[in-house]
């Protein structure tokens, strides 16, 4: 599946290559669908596809062949992966796609494809930008969008971590959150949202778009603000404003996947056949899913 202009299509696409070395084929049995999949059409994220092409960055599937040189992976191993570059120029919205092996996962056996294909890109997300905030139990964490699929898993990390997690939300996705780990959330919709939280966070980690420059006045000096929307402000009063681009890691990978099999890191895929990409590609960019992630299950 691709996007020819403006418009996501299915279509016909040659067969990927057979792997060359370091890289695996993969039958994908689920792909995940993202708002960052509008960057990947703009080219504002370079994920080297090359049309025509099927989008997605995320999935998972069962390893088809193996090209030389790797050892972790034999035909048939069930994998998770998020991979940038696509070194086939071609995603995972497919029925097969080529990756680097190096950043494939096994994928336990407790987890199911629609639940494996949920966690790549959000959950290597939340769990490298809170690892690069460092934070230490007791502290407070300020999260903007905690309802979405990345808020939600970084939510369930810090609060694992005895972070104290403030986060913004819809009023209907507060018994959600709350029962994730979140000690407070507001409901975003409130203008004066601001001034019904107690400030000084130590952090704030800023996935709503355009929510950094609201956030910064709570952030306590010397504080930390990570922006996964490509929009930190300048730096004041000592704190640390950076934002943050997601890489491949296995490493990380397998840690998330093992924890989503054993129950302690929950998901809300919602599996949709690949015929309906196009219309699950609309509906994630304008924001209408709910909370829950959309993957696409090939026929």
């Amino acid at each position: 599946m691709s996007r020819a202009e403006k418009e996501v299509a299915l279509l016909e696409l040659p067969e990927p290559s057979s792997p060359e070395p370091g890289q695996i084929l993969v039958a994908v049995e689920a792909a995940g669908v993202g708002p960052w999949d509008e960057l990947v059409i703009d080219a504002s994220w370079d994920v080297g596809l090359r049309p025509p092409a099927a989008l997605g960055v995320e999935g998972a599937g069962k390893v088809l062949a193996v090209g030389a040189g790797v050892t972790g992976f034999a035909v048939g191993d069930r994998v998770l992966a998020h991979e940038a570059p696509l070194p086939g120029g071609s995603g995972f919205w497919a029925e097969r796609v080529l990756i680097n092996a190096e950043h494939a996962a096994s994928c336990p056996p407790g987890l199911d494809p629609a639940h494996a294909a949920a966690l790549p890109v959000n959950g290597l997300t939340a769990l490298q930008a809170l690892e690069k905030l460092d934070l230490s139990r007791g502290q407070r964490l300020l999260i903007t969008n905690g309802g979405g699929g990345t808020g939600a898993l970084a939510i369930q990390l810090a609060a694992a971590n005895g972070i104290e997690v403030t986060t913004t939300a819809s009023a209907t996705a507060t018994e959600r959150l709350l029962s994730l780990g979140a000690m407070e959330v507001v409901d975003y919709h409130d203008p004066n949202w601001p001034t019904k939280v107690r400030g000084g966070f130590d952090a704030a980690l800023i996935i709503a778009a355009g929510t950094a420059d609201t956030a910064l006045p709570l952030v306590r000096d010397g504080g930390q603000l990570c922006s996964l929307t490509s929009d930190a402000p300048p730096e004041e009063r000592s704190i640390t404003s950076w934002d943050l681009y997601i890489e491949p890691n296995a490493a990380q990978l397998v840690q998330l996947a093992e924890q989503a099999a054993a129950g302690t890191l929950k998901l809300a895929p919602e599996p949709l056949p690949l015929s309906e990409g196009p219309d699950a590609f609309t509906q994630v960019v304008a924001g209408r899913a709910g909370g829950k992630k959309i993957v696409l299950i090939p026929a």
